[in-house]
């Protein structure tokens, strides 16, 4: 696994949103409606510059692909939330300027041991897309991926975004227990199984890195914004690597 920083320099930008309810203690602020990695890098940098304006009543900012929630408490003098309040200061912040890569960038390697075992829907994935099992491979170790999110269960990243030959959907019927480490596609996107999860996700392969380590200071390998490079490795050199990380080696 290589950790590469990139410092990234760009200019200021005020980016267009709309804001909305999200029930009586959430607001959304939105910044379009297409998985893209520059208006997922947006709004990393809005969540960011949220957190560090530290305004009154706001308990948590939380980005995803194309928009950033909002979760605040209600008024202390009132105990009304106060959603017009906190709409003005939001939108006075972004008004201001942000800049979209002023944080800076990892690029992470993730070893994935592909098929097999590993990967019980290469295969299929190779079947239904008209590619040779290699030409998956391939293309999934494709540069450009990004983190755009963490969800669904502590450290699960959701990766993206992919060729559009891998704009598949869902399993029909999802699995009921996926293994750790389980490296799957849907939908343009990728995956990676933290823990033993339920999921409905297409399997290529299973990386010997762990996503979720309470015993880490930082307990999360991905962060959003990070790049991720796949690379394969075989099945001997995953139980090798599975064997160093067990025994706190790397």
């Amino acid at each position: 696994m290589a950790f590469i920083y990139r410092s990234l320099m760009h200019r200021m930008i005020a980016p267009t949103f709309t804001l909305r309810h999200l029930g009586d203690r959430c607001l959304s602020l939105d910044f379009g409606d297409t998985i893209l990695a520059e208006t997922g890098l947006i709004c990393l940098a809005v969540a960011e510059k949220i957190r560090e304006a530290r305004l009154s009543g706001v308990s948590d900012v939380v980005p995803s692909y194309t928009s950033v929630a909002v979760h605040y408490e209600a008024d202390p003098q009132t105990g009304v939330p106060n959603f017009r309040t906190l709409s003005e200061g939001l939108t006075a912040l972004i008004q201001a300027g942000i800049s979209p890569a002023e944080r800076a960038s990892r690029t992470i390697e993730i070893p994935v041991c592909y098929g097999g075992e590993h990967g019980p829907d290469l295969g299929e994935v190779a079947r239904v897309t008209g590619l040779s099992e290699q030409d998956v491979i391939q293309m999934h170790c494709a540069p450009g991926s990004m983190v755009f999110m963490l969800g669904f269960a502590p450290g699960h990243p959701y990766i993206g975004i992919h060729d559009p030959l891998f704009a598949l959907p869902r399993r029909e019927v999802p699995r009921t227990v996926v293994p750790a480490g389980s490296v799957a596609i849907a939908n343009r996107q990728s995956t990676i199984y933290p823990t033993r999860l339920p999921g409905g996700w297409h399997i290529l392969g299973a990386t010997p890195l762990k996503l979720f380590d309470l015993t880490r200071p930082q307990p999360t390998l991905l962060l959003p914004g990070d790049h991720i490079r796949f690379v394969p490795i075989s099945s001997a050199e995953f139980d090798q690597l599975a064997a160093q990380h067990s025994q706190g080696q790397v």
